[in-house]
């Protein structure tokens, strides 16, 4: 991202910094704890990186659009969308294990509530299991026979320069992204409208329009305090169909719900209906 922005502003010079977060070195907490941070379990994704754009050391954040709370801190905003990548999750299996085949059984590893939900869903009688640690070495587990596959972000792959290793990217049908999933975000301090300029020439009008429904509707469920949701938005000439999904917390199950915002400016009322029937039981 550094040399992407320095690409669209001739002359400019990019530091990166990198900053370990508690969620980075902790993981996730337990829904009850969650659900009592201001931000949710998703601000611990991103605690350290606002705290260091509000005192200055640093004057732009790139994270994960998936890990973004609804609510940034206090005098923060996001300046750039970049253009998406592929924002549907990866099936990653051991060799000769294709999704068709999955059946009753069959070991799954995943870190997501929003997954272990339309997995279950999707292929009954899964045994479901926790995933975790970096890419690597959640492949080394793979490969040693802990579980038979396991479902991580396409998007993340790619990043990481891992599309080397087989995987099938399943369709939104099957599995409905996290909101923003494979977006990223340039999160800067608001008052500093000279970053908040040069980082904007890295922003995609298609990308934020979806992605800034689907962060509406994690907004008006309540997401990031331990309710699995996810969100995908799309583009339909100049209206946006949003297909969503919401859990109520340590429900086995959730609703999933769609429908068509034909006049953008009414983003707000629109998303509050969905989101409405996504939490009616």
């Amino acid at each position: 991202m550094a040399r992407a922005l320095e690409k669209v502003n001739p002359g400019l010079t990019v530091e990166t910094v990198v900053i370990k977060t508690t969620g980075d070195m902790f993981g996730a907490p337990p829904p009850e704890i969650a659900k009592t941070l201001p931000q949710g379990a998703k601000g611990l994704w991103i605690k350290e990186l606002e705290e260091a754009l509000l005192d200055g050391r640093v004057d732009f954040a790139v994270h994960s659009g998936k890990d973004l709370p609804a609510l940034l801190a206090a005098g923060l905003s996001i300046a750039a969308f970049p253009e998406r990548e592929d924002p549907r999750d990866a099936f990653v299996a051991r060799p000769g294990l294709d999704w068709a085949e999955v059946k009753a059984g069959i070991r799954i590893a995943t870190s997501s509530l929003r997954r272990h939900l339309m997995l279950a869903a999707a292929k009954p009688g899964v045994a479901l299991l926790p995933l975790r640690g970096n890419v690597d070495t959640r492949l080394r587990k793979l490969a040693d026979g802990e579980y038979d596959a396991m479902v991580i972000a396409t998007a993340g792959l790619k990043r990481l320069g891992r599309l080397d290793v087989p995987h099938e990217p399943l369709d939104v049908k099957i599995m409905l992204p996290a909101p923003a999933q494979g977006a990223l975000a340039l999160e800067v301090k608001t008052s500093r409208r000279d970053i908040a300029q040069l980082v904007a020439k890295l922003d995609h009008r298609a990308t934020r329009r979806c992605v800034e429904f689907e962060r509406a509707f994690l907004g008006a469920v309540g997401g990031g305090c331990g309710s699995p949701v996810a969100a995908y938005a799309e583009l339909r000439g100049e209206s946006v169909l949003l297909e969503a999904f919401y859990a109520h917390e340590g429900a086995a199950s959730g609703k999933r719900v769609a429908g068509l915002c034909s006049d953008v400016a009414r983003r707000e009322a629109f998303v509050m209906d969905l989101a409405a029937q996504a939490k009616s039981r």
